[in-house]
């Protein structure tokens, strides 16, 4: 019997640390859901150096007192709402939880957002200096 508890309450752990994927799941997923094959590189370079492709990460506190969110670090200040009731632009019309499923769909949609109202400027993600150039081909991954 104790063994079987144990082994639930290990089932439901991993369960809450949410899915790391790696470079080439990100990018079929991502392709899936319609994003262009050319930016792929670049959104999986962001979520490498961003979250390390783990789609449940809050990150720190940043120094205006914001958090960021999920595979890509959405913050919460511009993009989410977050749960505890804080000031938010809400640009995705989010809830900034929703970026934290195993799922990637809310996080995608929010991200190819913040890219579209940055007037397709990457340099919304600080991480960008790492993947501003020349990237490596994700053709491998399909």
């Amino acid at each position: 019997m104790k063994a079987l508890i144990v082994l639930v309450a290990l089932a439901l752990a991993a369960l809450a640390l949410g899915r790391t994927m790696d470079r080439c799941s990100l990018a079929r997923e991502m392709s899936d859901l319609g994003v262009p094959r050319d930016q792929l590189s670049k959104w999986t370079c962001i979520a490498e150096h961003e979250s390390s492709y783990r789609t449940h990460v809050v990150g720190p506190q940043n120094r205006n007192g914001s958090y960021d969110y999920g595979i890509f670090q959405i913050n919460d200040l511009f993009w989410c709402q977050p749960s505890d009731g804080r000031l938010s632009s809400n640009g995705c019309d989010i809830d900034c939880d929703d970026l934290l499923h195993d799922s990637i769909v809310n996080s995608v949609r929010c991200a190819q957002t913040v890219l579209e109202e940055s007037s397709n400027s990457w340099c919304a993600w600080t991480t960008w200096r790492f993947c501003n150039g020349a990237l490596p081909s994700i053709d491998d991954c399909f």
